[in-house]
């Protein structure tokens, strides 16, 4: 014994406790590199999910922008006929919602549609399903866009 009270090993008993642990397999370091490894593995996993369902969400968000814009062109585009034929632009409230609606129901995402000032807003809203973060239990993404459109100049047939 030492004066600390423990005991001294010997350089055989040391010898002897190497070869025990090389005939068990067993180490006070066993499972370390397994556990560093997943660790990573589930680092790398989350990081495949953010760009593969991340890149899937960016091009949702722009289909959805796309089709509000052309939803809301389709509602500037209807026109009150009767201010027309007196030389008034003016958009027509319910048709350009009509118009608007239809325009979205027909690509898929219907959307919502209001008139201010001459001024058709189209909203879209719809989820994306994902691919590989599905897995940690995220199953869709949430897409919006939304997009404004005003006739300034009405339809003419005709001119050059």
């Amino acid at each position: 014994m030492t004066a600390l009270g423990m005991q001294t090993r010997t350089r055989a008993d040391r010898l002897r406790s190497r070869r025990a642990t090389a005939a068990t397999g067993r180490d006070s370091d066993a499972g370390t590199l397994t556990a560093f490894a997943l660790l990573l593995l589930v680092a790398l996993f989350a990081l495949v999910g953010l760009v593969v369902d991340g890149g899937t969400a960016l091009t949702a968000h722009q289909s959805a922008a796309v089709e509000a814009e052309q939803a809301a062109r389709a509602g500037a585009g209807a026109l009150d006929v009767d201010a027309l034929r007196n030389g008034i632009i003016r958009v027509d409230p319910l048709a350009a919602v009509a118009a608007a609606q239809q325009f979205a129901w027909a690509t898929g995402h219907p959307g919502t549609a209001t008139v201010a000032g001459g001024t058709v807003t189209v909203q879209v809203r719809y989820s994306v399903p994902t691919v590989v973060l599905g897995i940690i239990g995220v199953r869709t993404i949430r897409v919006s866009a939304a997009a404004s459109a005003a006739n300034l100049h009405g339809v003419t047939v005709g001119a050059r």
